[in-house]
Order: C-alpha cells, then structure tokens, then sequence
C-alpha cells in the first residue's frame, strides 16, 4: 500500500536534492505515481501503492493523512479509513479498538504534523537521530546521510536470525519507529511514549467459547477484505495449519480465491495442496522458484540489481542471488491490484519457541532461540554475552517490563512472538510485499493475539487449539490429510507429539548450543537456495567480502543461509560505498 518520504526543510534548498534522490530511489523500487506532501517543518511526497490497489493518501484542505501498508480503521478499508482516521484522529493515536492491520501513518491535522505505525510496530519506517529524514524505504533515508557505519549487532542480528529486533538497523544511523512510540514532527521531534498492554495471565474460558470468539474475530476481519476485494485474491496453501486456516477464513467469507503452493513437485506441500485443490475444484498454482528460469552468469549482475531495489535491500529470503523466481512470483500475487493473503504468525495460537511451561528469564528464552552462531564463523568484533545481553534489553522493552530481574510467567513469553519474533521477521515481509498493494495477515492482529495470550500452552502444544479452529470454521479443509502425517479434524499423533517434546525438554542451556552442535556435524542448508557458486556471486561482489571481513571469518562459514545473508549485507555495502565509514 504505497510508501512514502519525508525530509526536514532547509533554507539552502537541500531538501530539493534529497527528495529528487529519494523518487529516483522510489522509482528504482518500482513506484510510479507521487503526491507531494509538506508540513511545517518537512517535505516530501507518498507514492501509489505499485500496483495499485487502491487510495492510500487523503487530503482535506491542508490536512491529510498518507499511509503505507495496510490500514482498517472503524471497520472501513481504503479511501472510507483514510477519511475516518483524519476526521477523528487525537494525537497520540490510541483508538486501537477501530485501527487494526500493518502500516506507517504520516498525519498533518491542524497545522501539526504526526508519525505512527501499527499496534505491533510491524510496518517498518525509518529515521535518523533527528527525524531529519523519515521514510518507509530503508536505501532512500540511508541515501539522504552523509555518512553510515554498520551496527554490529544489527549485523549479527540479520546475519544470524534473518532481520534485526527491536529499533535496530544495520547501520548506526538509521533506526526504525517503535511501537512504543509516536512523533510529533515539528521544528524539533517530539516524542511521546506510549502502552499497548497485552494481557499477562490465562483466563479459564471453556475451549468451545475460545474457538467462537477467536473464530468470530477473524471472520471480522476477512469480511471488510471479502468486501473490498471480492475473489480478487492471492492466498497460499501448504501442508500446514496456518496457510489452510487463512484459506478457510476466505472461504467462509464467500470468497473463492486463487491459491498457489511454492515447491517442487513431491514435496510435502505441494502434494497436499494438490490433493485439496484436486477434490475441492478451486483455482490452483504450484510454482516452482528455483525452475523460473534458466540464467547465466552473464544475465546474473541485472538480476540481483532489480532484486536489490524492489526489496529494498535487505530481503530476508533467497530472493537477491536468484534467477528472478522471486520477484516474479511476488509481483503476481499483487497484480492488477489483487489482495495478497498470509498465514503469517499464525503461531500465536501455538508454542512457537517450543519451551516447557515454566517461568523463565528473558536471557534463557533470547539464548534458547536467538543464539543462532558458532564462533569459528565471527571475528573478534563479536561479543557473545554482549549479543545475548542486548538481546535481552529489547526483549524486556517489547514487553513494556525495561530493567525486569528474575523469571517471566509463561504469559509474557508468549508476548515474545509477535511483539518481538514477528515484529522483525514478518515486519520486512509486511514492509516488502505492502509496498506492491494491500495484504492480509489475519492472525498478526493485536485482539487475536490478546486472545491466544489467554490460553493455557496446553492447548497450544501440537497446534491443538488451532486444528481445533480451523475445523470450527471449515471442517472440510480441515478434514484433509497434512504434511504431519494426520488430518486436522483428529487429533495429533503420537510421534508429531513426541518430535515436539523432544524440543520442549531440553534445557535452555543446551538449545543456546545447539546450532553451534549442528555446525559440527557439517555443512548446513536452507530451503531458500540461491545462485551462491562463485561463477555467479563473483559477478555481483568482491568474494573476499572486503566489508564483513570484518565481522565474520568466511572461510569457515558452511551455513548456506547465512552465507546468503552476510553476501546480502556485503552487496548493500558495495552500493553505499561513498557513505560507509
């Protein structure tokens, strides 16, 4: 749903030279259409969602509201939210109860000018110091600097677990908008703290009205988009839980959407999703990325160099060193103005960290999960307790408990995932895939999260309450085989309970090793691939990575992922040669 860019007004007509920089950087992501926009103290313009799915910005008068992203306000979508948001906006904003969705807001009511993103913080929007530059383009503020440096726990973040928590960036300068935080953009920014408490203890709500509340809030939901976007829909379908319940969530609203499977022929996924479609006659697309196209080393360097653009950056998938399967893929889910669908963060309704029910330190749950590294891959720049100590501060802020000693109940763990977990990993996705037009991720919303807070881990252990739900609201897709070895509408085998338990027992002291075990054992793959051969990344940047050298020993590095991520930062360095200092 668009993007946007502001900078702060000079009386030497800088502003005129970042702005043009900034739509060139705009257009080099994909965008087209722009409409400028300037407050008291700053200037800039939006730009159209790229393929245009429909109004994002609303000017009454000089107010106007610009967003980018996703935004349902009072239950309306479009053009409708823009205007009930201008007409009843207070700042700080705090009417949560009508605001749902993943988005960054620019606000200019009254001669006064605001800054804001969603309940989560999801929507990523960019900022120096000062709030001299603000922007939901990542390479446009950075390219409005006069100089960056890289943050090596942002580095290590990314490189180790796929996109930096909390404010952080890569690079010092640049950090990203809270959502514990909103701002007044005036002659100097104001900041203004606020709470979004989520509830810290389990209610004794019998299952069946668990399911009915959660099932109705849902279906809310998806009928503001079934309404707005009709069967104009892109919605994934794989061996899982999560892609067959959102699927469901559409069907329910009386949309037939079209529905697509990422694999190869044979994989699990995609032969499930097969069967389903096969039996229940909808329209079905199995894409196989890594088969899109045949491309040679020459061909490479234009590839990567789109890719980098239209994500920019900072994609957190193997789609920069690809043959274009990726992008080409990405734009198809949004064409011609389509609703993409995400079952995304649908583990809240599950043990995503796959810890005991127990309380815990917030230390033992960061090592447990984000201590994804060994240290014959890092230089000596890398602190191992100062990685961990870091990570620990930003996850005690993201449950509004800064400076917390001693355990956390098993309540606020669970806050973990979607306020830290998903804030940063589906947070890109939302802030790449948002850019091209509007997308759905039902279960990444704060009233359905707030519910599976409240539910015993019991329930949540081997996707019971989620099986459960799907089969309230579609028991014929639930009542189809999975890649777990059983139908949803039954109750989980005993070796899916024990491959989970297997996880849950063992201590958090071991898990804090594991990955460093694995490496032991040899080389590590992941499902994204990539072209990472020397005939092909050699096309596109220095092998001897003369910017993460420092970092990281690549040498020893046998992890094709993570390989794949410091090669990303390695190519971002490249482009911002001139700045880095």
């Amino acid at each position: 749903m668009g993007g946007f860019y502001l900078c702060r007004l000079t009386e030497d007509d800088a502003d005129e030279a970042r702005i043009d920089a900034a739509q060139a950087q705009f257009r080099l992501h994909g965008f087209t259409q722009f409409t400028p926009i300037r407050s008291a103290a700053h200037i800039g313009f939006h730009a159209a969602p790229i393929h245009g799915s429909h109004i994002c910005i609303w000017q009454d008068g000089d107010d106007f509201v610009a967003v980018a992203g996703t935004l349902i306000y009072g239950e309306k979508f479009g053009e409708a939210a823009l205007r009930a948001l201008l007409a009843n906006f207070r700042f700080p904003f705090e009417d949560w109860s009508s605001a749902s969705g993943q988005f960054a807001a620019i606000v200019h009511k009254a001669g006064r000018t605001f800054a804001f993103t969603d309940f989560f913080g999801a929507f990523q929007l960019f900022h120096d110091a000062d709030w001299n530059v603000v922007s939901t383009s990542f390479l446009a503020a950075a390219k409005s600097l006069d100089r960056v440096t890289f943050d090596p726990q942002g580095v290590y973040e990314f490189a180790f677990n796929v996109f930096p928590t909390g404010d952080d960036t890569v690079v010092h300068e640049l950090k990203r908008l809270g959502p514990d935080a909103q701002i007044e953009l005036g002659t100097t920014a104001l900041r203004t703290a606020v709470s979004k408490p989520l509830p810290e203890g389990i209610s004794s709500t019998p299952i069946e009205k668990r399911i009915a509340v959660q099932a109705e809030r849902l279906r809310g939901s998806a009928r503001i988009y079934a309404g707005a976007f009709g069967d104009r829909m892109q919605c994934p379908l794989s061996g899982g839980l999560d892609s067959r319940l959102a699927l469901a969530l559409l069907r329910d609203a009386g949309v037939s959407p079209h529905v697509y499977v990422y694999g190869s022929p044979g994989d699990g996924d995609v032969e499930v999703a097969r069967h389903i479609a096969d039996h229940e006659h909808f329209r079905f697309e199995p894409f196989e990325k890594a088969s899109f196209a045949s491309i040679t080393p020459d061909d490479f360097p234009a590839i990567v160099a789109r890719n980098f653009h239209e994500t920019d950056a900072l994609v957190t998938d193997g789609g920069l060193f690809d043959n274009g399967g990726n992008a080409h893929a990405r734009h198809q889910r949004q064409e011609g103005g389509q609703l993409a669908v995400s079952g995304g963060c649908g583990e809240v309704f599950r043990n995503f960290f796959y810890l005991p029910d127990r309380a815990l330190t917030a230390r033992q749950v960061m090592g447990a999960f984000f201590a994804r590294y060994t240290l014959s891959d890092v230089t000596d720049v890398f602190d191992p307790e100062g990685f961990i100590d870091r990570l620990e501060a930003k996850a005690l802020k993201a449950i509004e408990k800064p400076g917390a000693t001693g355990k956390l109940r098993r309540t606020l763990i669970e806050q973990l995932y979607p306020r830290m977990r998903c804030r940063a990993f589906f947070g890109r996705e939302i802030s790449v895939v948002g850019r091209q037009g509007a997308y759905f991720m039902p279960f990444f919303d704060h009233e359905v999260v707030a519910g599976a807070l409240q539910m015993p881990i019991a329930l949540k252990n081997a996707g019971r309450f989620e099986a459960a739900l799907l089969t309230h609201i579609d028991p014929v897709l639930a009542a189809y085989p999975s890649d777990y070895g059983y139908s949803f509408d039954r109750p989980p085998t005993l070796s899916h309970r024990m491959n989970e338990l297997g996880t849950r027992v063992r201590p958090p002291w071991l898990r804090q090793r594991s990955y460093a075990v694995r490496r032991r054992l040899g080389p590590v793959r992941d499902e994204h691939g990539g072209l990472l051969t020397p005939a092909f990344l050699g096309r596109v940047l220095d092998l001897h990575f003369p910017h993460m050298q420092q970092f990281f020993n690549m040498k020893a590095v046998t992890d094709s992922g993570l390989y794949r991520r410091i090669a990303t930062l390695e190519y971002l360095a490249r482009h911002l040669e001139r700045q880095i200092v």
